[in-house]
């Protein structure tokens, strides 16, 4: 049964629970719950932190705790019963700690592990506060310690000032604003000073004068370490003082045993002392802790002989000294003890024994000597701070050891009353005594007895030192053979005070004797009383006593036969005549000095205070007496108090009118006495005296007429120093005046009352006539006011005891009122007068209402001509602080309403004026003090006191005024930081006040200014005022904590809500007056409906309409309205006001208001174009505050800028964004996007001379002057960004411009640049960037992007890799998408990131110049990758059913152009896809391309072989040819042939005809490039390698034999195998498969394996098996049929003319092979190695789909990028020419070809692009290829040459070159075929767009027509015409051809083969070499019999990761090369030029 609980109502839990019940609640150590109802161990109830959620829990889970439960119920409150400062702990750590953990996160790690150390330790303090054990001090002492670091955490995490106020957090609400903001400004100084140094003790409030903290030293000695003594020792320490040069405290002594320990065994650890009571000043002296060691023992240390050994003398040994102000800082950094070492010196002279200290602080270092290392003295230091029972209190463990007291030499700085101490300090200063006949000194030993009067000696009166027990005689130490000693000791006398008067001292000197006996022999003595005849003691002063002369058989038991002899001088002088015939006889050549010094409460040695107290003895010298009273030293006043209040008051009494003046003068005297600090603690005693003790009942009388006399004569006395002194005691002579008065009304039964009350009030007027004296010309008159000002409101408390507060609050008004006004006094008076004001506001008499009702007007008349004036602000506005303190506290009071009215009236309007004043001045203090009291008294004004405040204006002018005052305060409240940003309670509370005024304040300023009256002004700053009241940053509850916005939500509401109310209201107040208000509130009311408060913005956006509406009204449109909505919009949300739901709100109440209007279509467009500009904004904002990318920011500003143009016209906006951009674009280094961007401005004005303003950072100027110089920085741009085509058309027109002017300098130089920039063009080198395409998928992208595609231009050197992590860096949310097919809706709409990338290919616009004739490509290079608008990319797929036999025959190609928005390079890299189209390329068509390709590449590569001399490393050769032959013989072309020479397929496909022809006849060119390139290996083979020749023949010959077949008479074809070179013949061919399984056995690590790029994948492009050959070793005829020279003689015969001996030829290599359909490759892993060069276009790399098994891998591959179309930039040597001929040694060879065929036609390839074959310049089938081309380049001596341009076709032969080097070629190798030219199109196979291997190594599946059908796919070559070139003597023809690189830069998982030659040094080679420009010719070129065709060299963009030669030799020449770039083209078909080259191909053919 559930019951409600009693007294369970509150708990913590102390262990979590997971609610793992039915109605469970979860909760978390920590929390704390409220209980409601309990059952059977288990309670109900709800979490604070969850209130709303009510659930059950264990009951042991909880820890109850009491707490006060109001409203009980079913909505009970529960407040916990514990101390308030738990609370806030508690509360305060549940903050930090979320705040800490961030700390660590931002790398604050000092500020870390600070707060844990205050977090741990606040637990601590709390734990202490919870157990309940502490005293009321400690309470307070653990509070301070908690507020102290509670307030310095809070500061160093940014977080609010809490206001405190003894401890306690106050509430506002119960103190007047200027109390919370003093309570502010103490938290932050204790704050500030628990920062610099924690724990310092803070004064407190109403200390009028603050006790100076006395200082103790406590002292340890923690061991002496000596070996040498081997005696007891003496060790004393004391305070000594080197500037005084004397001791200034008491000593300590230790007496320690001969092994160092104490000579007590109780001693042990513990002894130490505390030297009490140094004040601040003394450890500022030069204080030294100085230890005297005296041994005990034998007359001389080491000397046994000397003195007999049962005799022990006290004899110096050493000194140690401690310099105290060398340490002071540690000790008082320390709060523990800390240990130093002591040093032990000894005396090298005894007799200069009593200054050794000295001399070691001097370091006189001759005088003193360290007798060992190892003496010291080990003690320990700690300074305490405070009084003696603090000390006790705070350190009891120290009192706890022993401690021995010891007290500074007399009085502390502060005596206390009770402390009562009776001490004489003697000290034995020297003697001189006679040596008396002896040969040496005597060895003089002192004793000392103190006697009393019957000559007993008194016991336990001498004290050595403390720590040690008193005893009752002194002996001291003995001085060896000294007539005259020093000792210096000081001796302490502690002689009871009745024992005092009559004792007497005795000293007795004895000779100690070192002889035998060793007697101690007394040769006389001295004494001396204590106290003289007249009662004084001792002064304190060097006695000299007379010695007298006796011996050992002298007795002393008659006293009185010695103290009758004068003791010294003094004394002789008292007495001459004393007989000679006495028993001693005085030494008159002897003489002994001591020196006195007493310290005692009770005695005095003052004669004149003897005769005062003693008076009626002396009654004639009475007069005398009083007057020496002056004379009289404070400390003897302060101790005989009561007595000498006692005899004065006694002595008035006797005689009042003789001795009266007197008495007054000497009371003045006493009680200004005890104002000086130093007696300041005997006030109380003086009070006790006044209360308790005091009788003078007539007193009274005379101390008034006295008084009153002084008061009267301040008129004529000049010298007023008496009168002065009396008007300073007026609080105590009151005192004494009030209480006199009280005991005779006691006496008399209120006798003589009128008499009194009429003197007082005669006294009031004296006092008002002084006040009135005009002191401007008499300085003493203005002290003596000054002096009466001060006093005065001392005495009100003392008045009240004997009037009414009315009668008292009069006397105070007309004494106030009697002062001048400000005007006619000196400022140091006004400052006096307002000091007193101040002091009565703050006396008991201002808070009776009743006296206040009285004062309260003069002080506000005071204070209002102060603040007229502006004078002594700080002081007034101290004294209304305390006026609305104590109206605050009062406030329940009827009568205060009436005193605020007063205030009202008089201080509100000077308040506001004396506010803005200062704030002007920027006086931070005094605004906040004013501030503080004009928003209490705003604070306590209520309905009543605003009605009658604005009824009180006499005009509404005045009322204008008023208001325009305080909107004007209210505003600068608000921007200035009057209060620092972490004072939030100040802040929140001043908020609420303001709102409260201005409600009030908006009904007037309706009234009074909206009809005819209307005042745009007053308006205006109301509305200023309430947007910044709105806007302020301490509303802003959004971004604080939750519980503090529900803490300040429940005390105050949303204080922004309620302004926007108000402000709504007004607006509609306003009528037809709002047009005044358009458009210049429109920016700030946006700027408040920005605020995210949905309520303040539901309010406020009507308003937008509002003003249209009026706008419309007026002028027909709303065009104010639209043009400052969208300035003020762009402005603010680029601050970072705003956001998403906003800009829904703003579109949705806008048109629902606008949907009612006739305007209403103007309206809506308007409306929806402000919330679309808004969505960009948002993007903008978000991507500039963001750490975002500069692709980002840069599409965000073009998406922005572009709106500004096209949709809302806004120029100003749309030029701003313009220069935003480019310096976006700028930063980035984009220069040529940079000027584009400029562009847009430059076209926008006219060569005109228009005058334009100053705009952004361009000047005032003509808008020729500013267009002139946009175009000049644009051509700097485009010059910096190397894009110099785009810059030449500027130059042009500035130069018309300039020509037009005559302006022919700056002709001159804008000619020069433009030539510079031809010059450039052909001469500098450039890099051609891929493109990228880029899909955008899903809500979660900004708004520009979203849902869009987008092509990018890369930057220099980045491929698609690169692309793609920079990509997801930038969008680290997005996800990349592993197809390239377009996304369903479900991604589109989906609150994610899916990013889709992959590379296109760009197809020029400008195909004329790419097809000129005589055009270089470095110009042509330019044009093929800039201007671009459109794009493709290439996608396989599969149509109707696969063929798993033979994936070929259904593989077909899906080719998507895309068109751009703009053309690119433009004002961004990238632009957004307008247009996509789809084409679909057949299997045929695919497989046509792909032979192709793999031709032209084998052919490049076997012509950089051909011209190598030198036997070096083929192993580039050896692989590829390996690969090809192997997967030809495994089955690659097979494959091909299977699925389209197949009869049932040509029957099907009639119209293929052509093309089948077409791929045959690739087919055979392949068997006759690799015939050639098995020559060449022939050649160059290693002898090791022969084997593997061998076997490669042997397959070469299988291969041909399969296609024997096919091809009957293909076996003529050859040269390397049949030694003929007969036309293509058809051979039929024959393959043997190989199954999956078998190319599983081929190890991936294999030896050929790693010849090649060393990677292999399921799809690799040939099959694996083919590495086999790596393993086997073959023995093989290395004969390769008939000798190629005698094809080398055929072509000579054909070519007569030597120039062309040197010609080049480009060589394409086939590469085929056969694997299962599982894993195939288009060659061999091991054809493509890493450091070859591959010319294959990417199109020859497209994938085909893959079997299901390998279905992933595809998905994975698809996302890599197309291999762009690319001319090939492999550069070839020059022929080295001699005597400007060709060398003899270079040979051309020719090559017949046989049929006529139509070129291959790529309908993105121009003729000439078609008829050049491929260059060994970028074998892009791996990874490895770009690392190869600078390797090639080295290996071949080759520079990458740009590609030919076209040229018209001449009628005559066509040749093949091949490259020559300089060195001699002895046998030519055979010719190779020139490929046959082709009718049929062919469509490159491009790369799969997202293959992951793509262009990565030799196994990529990039490369085969389909990763796993088993036909190899056939690098294509585009093969067309080239023609004649101009002519050119120093380089050779260069060709463009189709060149493919990889677009990824991964490396291989095994490194590819390096050699010799270090990469660096090939590097450098490259860099360092100057550029000379060689080109290659032509594949086919006419015969010109005069000049070779000539082109300047194409620039190379060089990737250089391995550079070795094969033998690591670099050939001088290829060093001497730098390097060309490579380029990727791809190109529209020119369909004309197609024709022309057929036609002069056929006759070519027709010739030969």
């Amino acid at each position: 049964m559930w019951t409600p609980t009693e007294e369970e109502k509150y708990g913590v839990v102390i262990c979590s629970f997971r609610g793992s019940v039915p109605q469970g609640l979860v909760l978390e150590i920590g929390e704390t719950v409220q209980i409601l109802e309990k059952c059977e161990g288990w309670y109900r109830g709800v979490s604070t932190k969850k209130p709303n959620v009510k659930g059950i829990f264990p009951a042991n889970y909880i820890h109850l705790k009491k707490a006060i439960v109001s409203n009980r119920g079913q909505y009970e409150t529960v407040v916990p019963l514990e101390d308030s400062i738990v609370t806030e702990v508690t509360a305060t750590l549940q903050e930090w700690a979320s705040l800490w953990k961030q700390l660590y996160v931002k790398h604050k790690v000092d500020l870390f592990y600070k707060l844990r150390h205050v977090m741990n330790e606040l637990i601590d303090l709390r734990r202490q506060l919870l157990s309940g054990h502490l005293t009321q001090d400690q309470v307070r002492e653990v509070k301070r310690h908690i507020t102290v670091r509670l307030d310095w955490g809070n500061e160093h995490l940014g977080l609010d000032l809490v206001p405190r106020k003894d401890f306690e957090v106050v509430d506002s609400d119960q103190i007047s604003v200027s109390d919370l903001y003093k309570m502010h400004l103490s938290s932050r100084q204790s704050v500030q000073q628990s920062t610099s140094q924690v724990d310092t003790m803070r004064p407190r409030h109403g200390e009028t004068c603050r006790m100076p903290v006395p200082h103790h030293f406590f002292f340890n000695l923690k061991s002496f370490t000596y070996n040498t003594i081997g005696e007891d020792t003496d060790v004393f320490f004391s305070l000594y003082d080197m500037r005084e040069g004397k001791q200034i405290s008491e000593r300590f002594l230790v007496r320690l045993n001969k092994n160092g320990g104490p000579r007590n065994p109780e001693k042990i650890e513990r002894m130490c002392a505390l030297f009490t009571d140094l004040s601040s000043k003394d450890l500022k002296r030069d204080l030294y802790i100085v230890a005297h060691v005296i041994r005990i023992g034998r007359m001389l240390l080491n000397d046994s002989k000397k003195g007999p050994a049962h005799l022990h003398y006290r004899r110096p040994y050493g000194c140690a000294v401690l310099s105290i102000l060398d340490v002071l800082q540690s000790l008082t950094e320390l709060k523990e003890e800390k240990d130093f070492v002591l040093k032990v010196y000894t005396c090298n002279n005894e007799s200069e024994w009593s200054q050794i200290h000295e001399n070691i602080i001097r370091k006189s270092s001759a005088k003193y000597s360290a007798p060992s290392a190892s003496h010291g003295l080990i003690v320990s230091l700690q300074l305490l701070r405070g009084d003696m029972e603090q000390i006790r209190r705070e350190n009891p463990m120290i009192f706890n050891r022993g401690l021995a007291i010891t007290r500074k030499l007399g009085f502390p700085d502060v005596i206390m009353p009770g402390d009562i101490r009776n001490d004489l300090y003697l000290t034995l200063e020297k003697g001189d005594f006679e040596r008396g006949g002896k040969s040496v000194q005597k060895n003089i030993e002192v004793t000392m007895y103190v006697l009393y009067a019957d000559g007993e000696i008194l016991k336990d009166c001498i004290s050595l030192g403390s720590g040690e027990p008193n005893r009752s005689s002194y002996h001291s130490f003995v001085l060896y053979h000294s007539n005259s000693p020093r000792w210096g000791e000081i001796i302490k006398l502690p002689i009871p005070i009745d024992r005092f008067r009559g004792s007497h001292l005795r000293f007795e000197f004895r000779h100690c004797s070192t002889k035998d006996k060793g007697e101690k022999k007394l040769f006389g003595f001295a004494f001396s009383p204590l106290m003289r005849d007249d009662g004084t003691t001792l002064s304190d002063d060097i006695h000299e006593l007379y010695v007298y002369k006796c011996d050992e058989n002298s007795t002393f038991n008659n006293h009185a036969l010695y103290l009758g002899l004068p003791c010294c001088k003094e004394d002789y002088n008292g007495c001459p005549n004393i007989p000679s015939s006495l028993i001693f006889q005085r030494s008159t050549k002897e003489s002994f000095f001591i020196s006195t010094q007493l310290s005692s409460t009770k005695l005095t040695q003052n004669v004149d205070l003897l005769a005062l107290l003693k008076w009626k003895a002396f009654p004639d010298r009475i007069m005398d007496i009083l007057g020496r009273l002056r004379h009289v030293s404070g400390e003897e006043i302060v101790k005989f108090l009561q007595d000498i209040l006692d005899t004065l008051f006694v002595i008035l009494d006797d005689n009042t009118e003789k001795y009266g003046l007197l008495v007054f003068q000497s009371l003045v005297f006493i009680i200004n006495l005890l104002r000086d600090i130093k007696y300041f603690h005997f006030r109380p005693v003086m009070d006790t005296y006044i209360q308790k003790h005091f009788a003078g009942a007539l007193a009274y009388k005379e101390l008034i007429r006295c008084l009153k006399w002084y008061m009267d004569c301040s008129a004529e006395l000049i010298r007023q120093d008496h009168i002065q002194e009396a008007m300073r005691a007026l609080e105590y002579l009151f005192k004494f005046i009030v209480q006199s008065r009280i005991l005779y009304s006691r006496a008399t039964c209120g006798m003589e009352e009128e008499q009194f009350r009429s003197s007082i009030q005669e006294l009031f007027q004296s006092v008002r006539f002084v006040l009135s004296l005009d002191s401007r010309n008499s300085e003493t008159l203005l002290f003596t006011q000054a002096a009466l000002l001060n006093s005065f409101p001392t005495i009100f408390d003392e008045l009240l005891q004997m009037f009414t507060v009315q009668e008292v609050a009069e006397f105070v008004r007309g004494t106030l009122g009697s002062m001048p006004s400000t005007v006619h006094i000196g400022q140091s008076m006004d400052v006096v007068k307002l000091q007193s004001i101040a002091r009565t506001v703050d006396s008991r008499l201002f808070s009776f209402s009743e006296s206040r009702r009285i004062l309260l007007p003069v002080v506000l008349h005071h204070i209002h001509l102060h603040l007229r004036q502006q004078k002594e602000l700080l002081i007034c506005s101290g004294i209304l602080g305390s006026i609305f303190s104590i109206v605050k506290t009062s406030s329940l009071e009827a009568d205060v309403m009436e005193e605020i009215e007063m205030m009202v009236e008089s201080l509100l309007d000077v308040l506001l004026q004396t506010l803005l004043t200062i704030m002007s001045k920027s006086h931070a203090q005094e605004a906040g003090e004013y501030v503080s009291c004009l928003l209490s008294l705003l604070r306590q004004m209520c309905d009543t006191h605003y009605q009658h405040l604005l009824d009180n204006f006499q005009s509404k002018d005045e009322l204008k005024e008023f208001l325009l005052k305080i909107f004007c305060v209210f505003r600068n409240l608000m921007k200035m930081s009057v209060f620092p940003r972490d004072w939030m309670v100040m802040r929140l509370l001043t908020s609420n006040i303001i709102v409260t005024t201005v409600q009030y304040l908006s009904s007037a300023l309706h009234k009074n200014f909206t009809e005819t009256d209307f005042d745009f002004k007053v308006w205006n700053s109301y509305f200023s005022l309430a947007v910044l009241f709105i806007n302020q940053p301490s509303l802003q509850l959004e971004i604080i904590t939750s519980a503090k916005r529900k803490k300040i939500l429940d005390k105050y509401g949303d204080m922004r809500v309620m302004m926007a109310y108000e402000l709504f209201s007004m607006w509609q107040n306003l009528g037809e007056h709002k047009i005044h208000f358009i458009p210049g509130m429109i920016g700030p009311f946006l700027g408040v409906t920005l605020v995210p408060q949905p309520e303040v913005r539901n309010i406020m956006i009507p308003i937008f309409h509002d003003m249209m509406d009026w706008e419309q009204r007026k002028n027909g449109n709303f065009k104010q309205v639209e043009a400052e909505l969208i300035d003020k919009l762009d402005s603010m949300v680029s601050e970072g006001k705003g956001d998403e739901s906003y800009r829904e709100l703003f579109g949705l109440l806008l048109l629902e208001k606008v949907e009612q209007e006739t305007w209403r279509e103007t309206g809506i467009s308007f409306v929806t174009s402000v919330t679309r500009l808004m969505e960009r904004l948002l993007d903008y904002r978000d991507c500039m505050k963001g750490e975002e990318t500069e692709n980002k920011k840069i599409g965000c500003t073009v998406n922005l800028m572009n709106f500004y143009k096209s949709e809302i016209n806004k120029e100003e906006m749309y030029i701003r964004y313009i220069h935003k951009l480019c310096d976006m674009h700028l930063q980035a280094e984009n220069y040529t996007e940079a000027a584009f961007t400029l562009l847009l401005y430059f076209e926008l004005l006219q060569w005109e001379d228009r005058p334009l303003r100053e705009f952004l950072h361009y000047p005032s100027q003509t808008e020729w002057q500013r267009k002139e110089g946009l175009c000049r920085k644009i051509i700097h741009y485009f010059n910096k960004g190397k894009s110099w085509e785009f810059g030449i058309p500027l130059c042009r027109e500035l130069a018309c411009q300039y020509e037009s002017l005559y302006d022919y300098q700056s002709l001159s130089w804008i000619r020069k640049m433009e030539a510079s920039y031809y010059d450039n063009i052909m001469e500098q080198q450039r890099l051609e960037p891929e493109f990228f395409r880029v899909g955008f998928y899903g809500r979660k992208f900004p708004f520009f992007l979203r849902n869009k595609e987008y092509v990018c231009r890369g930057h220099d050197y980045e491929r698609l890799e690169a692309f793609q992590q920079r990509m997801l860096s930038e969008f680290p949310q997005a996800v990349a998408m592993q197809h390239p097919n377009h996304p369903d809706d479900a991604i589109l709409q989906c609150d994610a990131q899916y990013l889709q990338i992959y590379a296109v290919t760009p197809i020029p616009d400008y195909v004329d110049v790419l097809q000129m004739d005589r055009v270089p490509d470095r110009v042509k290079s330019f044009y093929r990758v800039n201007n671009v608008r459109k794009f493709r990319y290439d996608r396989p797929f599969h149509k109707g059913p696969k063929d798993k036999e033979n994936e070929f025959k259904s593989l077909w190609i899906e080719r998507t152009t895309l068109t751009l928005t703009h053309s690119l390079p433009g004002i961004s890299r990238w632009f957004e896809v307008e247009r996509r189209e789809l084409v679909e390329v057949s299997p045929l068509e695919n497989a046509i391309q792909v032979v192709e390709n793999k031709n032209q590449e084998l052919r490049a590569l076997i012509s950089q072989y051909q011209h190598k001399q030198v036997h070096g490393n083929i192993n580039l050769l050896s692989m590829c040819l390996n690969g090809v032959i192997d997967a030809a013989v495994n089955g690659g072309i097979a494959r091909y042939q299977e699925a389209f020479f197949d009869k049932d397929y040509i029957i099907k496909h009639p119209a293929d005809a052509e093309k089948i022809t077409q791929l045959k006849e690739l087919m055979q060119e392949q068997v006759h490039v690799l015939g050639v390139g098995l020559a060449v290996h022939e050649k160059f083979v290693h002898p090791e390698m022969r084997p593997l020749h061998k076997k490669l023949i042997d397959q070469f010959q299988m291969m041909r034999a399969s296609l024997y077949h096919e091809f009957p008479g293909l076996d003529k074809l050859s040269p390397a195998c049949s030694g003929t070179s007969t036309p293509r013949g058809n051979v039929l061919a024959s393959h043997s498969p190989m199954s999956p399984e078998n190319i599983k056995m081929t190890h991936r690590h294999s030896p050929m394996n790693l010849m090649g790029t060393g990677r292999h994948s399921s799809s690799s492009l040939s099959s694996h098996a083919s590495s086999e050959a790596g393993n086997v070793a073959m023995m093989g005829d290395s004969s390769m049929g008939e000798a190629p020279e005698d094809l080398y003689h055929h072509m000579q015969l054909a070519y007569p003319n030597p120039r062309y001996q040197g010609s080049i030829t480009n060589v394409s290599v086939l590469s085929s092979s056969q694997a299962s359909p599982s894993s195939s490759s288009l060659s061999s892993t091991h054809s493509a190695p890493s450091q070859m060069i591959t010319s294959a276009p990417s199109s020859a790399r497209g994938s085909p789909s893959l079997p299901d098994k390998y279905r992933h891998a595809r998905e994975m591959m698809l996302l890599l990028p197309t291999h762009r179309d690319r001319p090939s930039s492999a550069m070839y040597p020059a022929a080295i020419l001699e005597n400007g001929q060709p060398p003899n040694f270079q040979r051309a060879l020719f090559q017949q070809v046989v049929g006529a065929c139509k070129p291959c036609s790529d309908p993105n390839l121009s003729v000439a692009e078609k008829a050049v074959p491929a260059a060994p310049s970028s074998w892009s089938l791996d990874s490895g290829a770009r690392e190869a081309q600078p390797f090639l380049s080295a290996h071949m001596g080759h520079i990458l040459a740009p590609p030919v341009p076209p040229r018209s076709l001449l009628h005559g032969h066509y040749s093949l070159h091949f490259d020559a080097f300089h060195h001699s070629l002895g046998d030519a190798p055979p010719a190779l075929p020139a490929r046959t030219l082709r009718k049929s199109p062919l469509h490159p196979i491009p790369a799969s767009p997202t293959s992951p291997q793509s262009g990565l190594d030799g196994s990529n599946s990039t490369l085969s027509g389909s990763a796993s059908s088993g036909v190899s796919s056939l690098s294509e070559s585009n093969f067309g015409h080239s023609s004649e070139a101009p002519p050119r003597t120093d380089t050779m023809d260069s060709m463009p051809s189709q060149a493919w690189n990889g677009d990824e830069d991964l490396e291989p998982p095994y490194l590819p083969v390096h050699y010799s030659l270090s990469e660096s040094a090939v590097l450098d080679s490259i860099k360092t070499q100057p550029c000379r420009s060689h080109s290659a010719p032509g594949c086919v070129i006419p015969q010109d019999p005069m000049d070779p065709p000539a082109l300047p060299p194409k620039p190379y963009h060089p990737r250089l990761p391995a550079l070795e030669h094969d033998d690591g030799v670099l050939l001088r020449e290829e060093a001497e090369r730098p390097r060309g770039l490579h380029r990727k083209a791809s190109l529209p078909p020119g369909s004309t030029k197609e024709e022309q080259a057929r036609m002069a191909w056929e006759h070519g053919r027709g010739e030969q």
